[in-house]
């Protein structure tokens, strides 16, 4: 899964026996128990898509008030996004991403005893706060350990976390709401709540032991190993030159991370759209196309466009660490998801919108990891904890306002086609915008 071969990579020459032995070597220590922490990060975000199709009922939630009960996660998030990933610069990788999740973890389980919409809208603020860092340090770790010609395929696997959190979870979350329905005396969804919270607390102890800072501390490398990595990184580092090390208001005010912060917001309005409603519109089939599933089955079905997106994304990525082309990995895979979505909503059987939204999550998860190559080209250090932290702040607004301007679009108009129309024409101005972007870079060969 994390094999890097000894072909050329990002158009270069191909790299050396110690060069193919260290990266497989990190990569399989690292990639797949990042995965792990990645798949609970984003199934405790986002389940409450899933526990909306029980939990309204008992909370007496509209579509407005359940769009904002998602959203107001990122508030939190975006308020202690930069701040929490210059913590992780300052403190390590394994004290702060242990922090996160504890806390993170104790709150999602904390979702379970929520007694009205009120403490609902509450913990969501706190869940966004304690998970604020995450992500965007997560990627900056990455820098830290892999030269940069590897990156939009390692970030990919890492990546792959969001169509497996979404196409095991979705299937996950249904059946623990079914059967689980009475557990502890609860719901099934504060069973599920409850359940799915748990695994963040117990892995905070887990990465304590066994993440490591920075590849000098790596005992599990030989002397060789290390010194090869250290001395690479430092490389990539100078061939940036001051412009990676700019201060971090610089980095904050640079037109090219707000630019990017804009592109990724068009990106993943169309990746919270899908999964925060997905399971409402497959749910909604049985007043549209006169269907009945259960929960499990509705579960079944939310998976498909996310095991679809996952392949592609791998493929993807690896066409484009292959080419060496990055513009065009972004922009068209947005262009088809801005596309694919309107089009669903036209189209007369449950087969065939279920094509289109499968087309739809390819888009927009193919984009992501190619997307992410594009900062780490003028952005080191200081300079992008502060940077990668702010794109990622810009492009998470849209988990605020897809989900309410969506919801309540829904409220008002009676269906969901123009909140999706919105998807599309937003996911527009992303593809539009990276193309623009890529023309005016002063580095156009390394994007």
């Amino acid at each position: 899964m994390t094999s890097t071969d000894s072909t050329t990579t990002d158009g270069g020459v191909a790299p050396s026996e110690i060069e193919t032995r260290v990266v497989k070597k990190v990569a399989r220590r690292l990639i797949p128990f990042l995965i792990l922490l990645y798949f609970v990060n984003y199934l405790d975000r986002t389940n409450i898509a899933f526990a909306k199709l029980t939990m309204s009922a008992d909370l007496g939630m509209t579509e407005t008030m359940f769009g904002l009960a998602s959203g107001l996660f990122f508030v939190g998030y975006l308020l202690f996004e930069v701040p929490s990933n210059l913590a992780l610069h300052r403190f390590g990788a394994r004290l702060w991403i242990a922090r996160i999740m504890l806390t993170w973890g104790i709150l999602a389980a904390a979702l379970a005893f929520v007694p009205n919409v009120g403490s609902l809208y509450f913990l969501r603020i706190l869940l966004g706060i304690a998970e604020a860092g995450f992500f965007p340090g997560v990627l900056l770790y990455l820098t830290f350990w892999f030269p940069k010609k590897y990156r939009v395929r390692l970030m990919g696997l890492f990546l792959l976390t969001l169509p497996l959190s979404s196409a095991l979870g979705a299937p996950l979350s249904a059946a623990i709401i079914q059967y689980g329905d009475g557990l502890f005396g609860l719901a099934g969804w504060r069973v599920m709540y409850l359940i799915e919270g748990l695994p963040a607390v117990i892995l905070a102890f887990v990465v304590w032991f066994y993440l490591t800072d920075r590849p000098a501390d790596a005992k599990w490398l030989t002397l060789e190993e290390r010194t090869w990595l250290m001395k690479s990184m430092a490389d990539e580092e100078k061939e940036l030159g001051d412009a990676g090390h700019q201060s971090a208001g610089k980095t904050l005010r640079d037109p090219r991370v707000i630019g990017f912060g804009l592109v990724y917001f068009g990106i993943t309005y169309g990746l919270y759209a899908l999964s925060f409603f997905l399971p409402s519109i497959v749910a909604g089939f049985k007043q549209t196309f006169d269907t009945d599933f259960s929960l499990v089955e509705t579960g079944l079905i939310v998976a498909v466009p996310y095991a679809i997106g996952a392949v592609a994304m791998v493929l993807w990525s690896r066409h484009s660490d292959k080419t060496g082309e990055r513009m065009w990995h972004v922009a068209a895979p947005t262009l088809l998801g801005a596309v694919s979505i309107p089009i669903a909503l036209y189209l007369d059987s449950p087969f065939t919108v279920m094509i289109a939204v499968s087309l739809t999550a390819v888009g927009v998860l193919c984009a992501l990891p190619v997307f992410w190559y594009l900062p780490t080209t003028f952005l080191t250090g200081a300079s992008a904890a502060a940077g990668i932290a702010m794109i990622n702040s810009i492009g998470n607004a849209s988990g605020f306002g897809a989900p309410y301007i969506t919801g309540w679009l829904t409220d008002v108009t009676g269906n969901a086609k123009a909140g999706l129309w919105v998807v599309g024409a937003v996911m527009l101005c992303a593809a539009i915008l990276v193309v623009a972007l890529a023309k005016r870079s002063s580095k156009p060969a390394q994007i």
